[in-house]
C-alpha cells in the first residue's frame, strides 16, 4: 500500500486533515504532485493565469477534489501492477469500481456519514479481491474475471478456488492494519439485505451503491438497497446519473481510459464440470495430502538432525514448524503450547520474537478449546463471536486473529502440546475441510519433536554421566591424595625431630620429594578423561616388586603410622618379583592394602604378611601372585559381597569406602586379578600381577592355579 495513501487514511480517521496538511503530504510524492498541478491547470479548472505552485493549484481544486485523485490515483497504480492485469482488459473493472466509489461517497453525504471519503476508498476497492484472484489462478479465473459480478459469481468462485473474490479482498486490506470496518464491508458487500440492516454505516453503504451500480434494473433490490440506508427509491435515479457524470470526470482527472468499458456485455459466471467423479477428486486430494505429509516429515527430520548438531534442535524445529504452519494453511501467525514436565497445563514456546508467550499457561484441568483438543486428540476450530474462556481470548489477541485452529501434536499415543494458528473467520470453513491434512501435520510435527526432546534428554544424561564421573574421579585423587599427604606429615615431624639431634635427613627428603612428586601427579590426573589412568599401563616398563614393599615399608616404619602392636613382616627371599606393571601403580595399591590392614588391627594389634608366593599360570598367562594378609577379626558377610564396589564405610572421616574400588581399578589397568578371603582368623588380598616379559617359572616350582576371583 502506498505510503501516501496510508498517511491519508490515518488523517481521515483523525478526521484533521486540513490544507496545509495535505498540502505537506501531497509534497511528499513526486507523482501525485505533478497529478495535482497537470489537473489544476486543465481546462476544467483553469482560470486566468497559470497555477505554478502546488499550493495555489491545491486552493483551486478545493479539498474534496484532492482526496479523490490521492485516493484514486494510488489505489489504481497500487492493483495496476497485479501479475496478468497488464494482459487483462481492466477499463470496465475500473468503471465498475468507480462508479460504486462515487455512488458510496454520495449515499455517505445524504445519510451523515463522516468519513465519506472512506466510502469513496471502500467503493473501489470493493472488487479488489477479483484482481487478486485473477494473479493466483489466471488460467482458472480469466473467464469469471469478466463475469457478471453477483451472488452465483461467488458460488462458482467458492466451487473451483475456494474462496470467493469478496474473502479475498477482505484477506489482502486486512494486512493493511487499518483501524476500520473497511474489510467488513468488502467482505459482505454481495450478502442479503436483511441480514445488513443492523451492521455499521460503511458495510450498509457500499452494500447499497453496489446495487446500484451493478443491479440498477432490478427494482426489488434496489429497494431494498436503499431501505438499508434510509433512502428513498426515487433518489437511485438522480444519483445515478450523477455518478456517471462524475466517474468521466473522474477518469480524466486519473488519466483512466473508459472508452468502450461497455462494450462486451458481462457474461454469466461459469464452472467447468468437474474432471471426473468426486471420489477420485477426493483420493487425488488425499494422495497430494499425502505426498506433502511426507515431505513435510522430511524437513522436520532434517530441521530435527540439524539442530542436534548445532545445540537449538527444539527451538530451530518449532521454528520451522509455525513457518511451515503459516505457509500450507494461510495461517496469520502460528504459536505453540508444550506440555509441561507435570502433564498439568500447556505452556507457551518462546519462538523468535514471540518471548512473552513463554510466561503464558493453559490449566489441562480447567478446560477450554485448547486444552480440549490436547486432552481429546482431535482439531478445535474457535471463532471470536463465540463464547470463549480466557486463554483463549488472550490468544486471540497475541495471534492479533479473529479465529483460530489448535492443531494437536499427537506422537505415539502422548500429546506433546498443540499448535494454534490464527485465521480470519471466513478461512475457517476451507481449514475444516483440511481437516485430516491439518492432523497429518500435527502428527509428523509431533514425531519430530519427540526425536528432538529424546535427544535433549539424552544429551542431558551424558553429561550428568559425564559429571558424575568427574565428581567420581575426584573424590578418588582426594582418597588417595590423603595417603602421601599423611605420609608428608609424618614425615615432616620425623625430619623436625632428627634436624633437632642433628642426625642425617637425605633419606626422608628423598621420601618427601616421592611423595610431593606422587600428590602432583594426582592432581595432574584430574585432566585425563579417566583421572585414575594416564593412559594405558607400559608393560615393558617392568616394576621390581621387592623394591616397591621396601619403598612402602619404609614409609610406614619411620613415621608413627605403625601402632606398636602391629607387626609387619615380608616374604620377597628367592622369588622373581618382577612384573609388566607401572611401580608407583603397585605402590598405590600396597599402600591402601597396608593402610587398611593396620586399621583393622590398630584396636588388639596383630601381625601383617607382605608376600610373593611365586609364579600362577592363569588362562595360558604368566602372572606373580601379591599376598597381603592380616590377623585381624575379618570382614562381615554384606561388605565382602560389595569389597570393591564405590561405597559409604561406616569408618569415620570423609572420602572412606573409596580405598578398595581404587586398588581394584588400579589391578585392571594393570591387567592383573584380585580377590579377597576373609574368616574368623583373618583377611588377606590375592594379587595376580602380569609377569614380566623376561621372568619365566623355575623348573622345580609347579605353577599353581588360583580358583576363580
Amino acid at each position: 500500500m502506498p505510503q501516501i495513501l496510508i498517511k491519508l487514511l490515518a488523517h481521515l480517521q483523525a478526521d484533521d486533515l486540513g490544507m496545509a496538511e495535505l498540502a505537506a503530504l501531497v509534497a511528499t510524492d513526486a507523482g501525485m504532485t505533478g497529478k495535482i498541478l497537470g489537473v489544476a491547470n486543465s481546462s476544467a479548472y483553469h482560470r486566468g493565469g497559470r497555477q505554478v505552485s502546488l499550493e495555489q493549484s491545491m486552493m483551486a481544486l478545493g479539498t474534496d477534489m484532492i482526496k479523490i485523485l490521492v485516493i484514486g490515483d494510488s489505489v489504481f497504480q497500487t492493483f495496476n501492477s497485479f501479475p496478468n492485469s497488464g494482459a487483462t482488459d481492466l477499463r470496465g473493472f475500473w468503471k465498475h469500481s468507480l462508479t460504486t466509489a462515487v455512488l458510496a461517497r454520495e449515499i455517505a453525504r445524504r445519510i451523515g456519514y463522516a468519513q465519506s471519503e472512506e466510502a469513496y476508498l471502500a467503493g473501489l476497492l470493493h472488487n479488489v479481491g477479483r484482481l487478486a484472484l485473477l494473479a493466483t489462478a489466471p488460467k482458472e479465473y480469466a473467464y469469471n474475471f469478466l463475469a457478471h459480478d453477483d451472488e452465483d459469481l461467488c458460488a462458482v468462485e467458492q466451487r473451483t478456488l475456494q474462496i470467493t473474490h469478496t474473502e479475498a479482498g477482505a484477506w489482502l486490506i486486512e494486512r493493511w492494519q487499518l483501524d476500520s470496518f473497511l474489510a467488513d464491508s468488502v467482505l459482505y458487500h454481495h450478502e442479503p439485505s436483511e441480514r445488513l440492516e443492523a451492521a455499521h454505516p460503511l458495510i450498509r453503504i457500499l452494500r447499497t451503491a453496489h446495487v446500484l451500480a451493478y443491479h440498477a434494473d432490478d427494482i426489488a433490490q434496489v429497494i431494498d438497497a436503499c431501505k438499508l440506508c434510509g433512502l428513498n427509491p426515487e433518489d437511485a435515479d438522480a444519483m445515478l446519473a450523477g455518478a456517471t457524470r462524475q466517474v468521466e470526470k473522474s477518469a480524466i482527472h486519473l488519466g483512466i481510459d473508459l472508452a468502450g468499458a461497455d462494450d462486451v456485455p458481462a457474461p454469466p459466471a461459469y464452472a467447468p464440470p468437474p474432471p471426473g467423479d468426486p471420489v477420485q477428486q477426493r483420493l487425488n486430494e488425499e494422495v497430494r495430502n499425502l505426498v506433502l505429509v511426507s515431505e513435510i516429515g522430511q524437513v522436520f527430520t532434517r530441521q530435527q538432525q540439524d539442530g542436534d548438531k548445532s545445540g537449538h534442535g527444539e527451538t530451530g524445529l518449532l521454528e520451522s514448524m509455525t513457518r511451515s504452519a503459516r505457509i500450507l494453511f494461510d495461517f496469520e501467525n502460528a504459536l505453540v503450547l508444550l506440555e509441561n514436565p507435570t502433564g498439568q497445563a500447556l505452556v507457551g514456546a518462546a519462538i523468535g520474537s514471540q518471548q512473552r508467550i513463554a510466561e503464558f499457561a493453559v490449566s489441562l484441568a480447567k478446560g477450554g478449546a485448547v486444552a480440549q483438543a490436547a486432552l481429546e486428540r482431535k482439531l478445535a476450530f474457535v471463532r471470536r463471536d463465540r463464547p470463549l474462556g480466557l486463554p483463549e481470548e488472550q490468544l486471540l489477541r497475541m495471534l492479533g486473529a479473529e479465529s483460530m485452529v489448535c492443531v494437536p501434536l499427537v506422537a505415539g499415543g502422548r500429546c506433546l502440546g498443540v499448535l494454534v494458528g490464527g485465521v480470519a473467520s471466513w478461512q475457517l470453513p476451507s481449514c475444516q475441510k483440511r481437516e485430516r491434512f491439518l492432523q497429518s501435520f500435527g502428527n509428523q510435527a509431533a514425531s519430530a519433536l519427540e526425536k528432538a526432546i529424546q535427544a535433549r534428554g539424552q544429551a542431558r544424561r551424558q553429561l550428568a554421566n559425564v559429571a558424575e564421573e568427574y565428581r567420581e574421579a575426584s573424590r578418588r585423587v582426594v582418597h588417595e591424595v590423603n595417603n602421601p599427604l599423611a605420609i608428608i606429615k609424618n614425615y615432616l615431624s620425623v625430619l623436625d625431630s632428627k634436624l633437632e639431634r642433628q642426625e642425617p635427613v637425605g633419606g626422608e627428603l628423598s621420601v618427601l620429594h616421592d611423595e610431593i612428586d606422587r600428590v602432583g601427579q594426582l592432581v595432574n590426573s584430574l585432566t585425563e578423561t579417566d583421572p585414575m589412568v594416564n593412559g594405558a599401563f607400559d608393560g615393558s616398563r617392568g616394576a621390581d616388586v621387592a623394591k616397591v614393599v621396601d619403598d612402602v615399608l619404609r614409609l610406614f616404619r619411620t613415621t608413627d603410622f605403625v601402632p606398636s602392636n602391629v607387626e609387619i613382616v615380608v616374604g620377597m627371599a628367592g622369588q622373581d618379583s618382577r612384573v609388566a606393571g607401572d611401580p608407583d601403580a603397585i605402590k598405590q595399591i600396597l599402600v591402601n592394602l597396608v593402610k587398611n590392614a593396620i586399621e583393622a588391627l590398630s584396636a588388639g594389634g596383630g601381625r601383617i604378611e607382605i608376600a610373593n608366593r611365586g609364579h600362577v599360570n592363569r588362562e595360558r598367562s604368566l602372572y606373580v601372585e601379591l599376598v597381603v594378609a592380616d590377623t585381624g577379626p575379618g570382614l562381615p558377610r554384606e561388605v565382602l559381597a560389595n569389597l570393591f564396589a564405590a561405597v559409604k564405610s561406616t569408618k569415620p572421616g570423609p572420602h572412606h569406602g573409596l580405598g578398595l574400588s581404587i586398588v581394584h581399578s588400579l589391578v585392571k589397568q594393570l591387567n592383573g586379578h584380585i580377590a579377597c578371603r576373609s574368616g574368623a582368623t583373618g583377611t588377606s588380598f590375592e594379587i595376580l600381577l602380569p609377569a614380566h616379559a623376561g621372568a619365566s617359572a623355575p623348573a622345580t616350582l609347579p605353577a599353581r592355579a588360583l580358583g576363580s576371583v
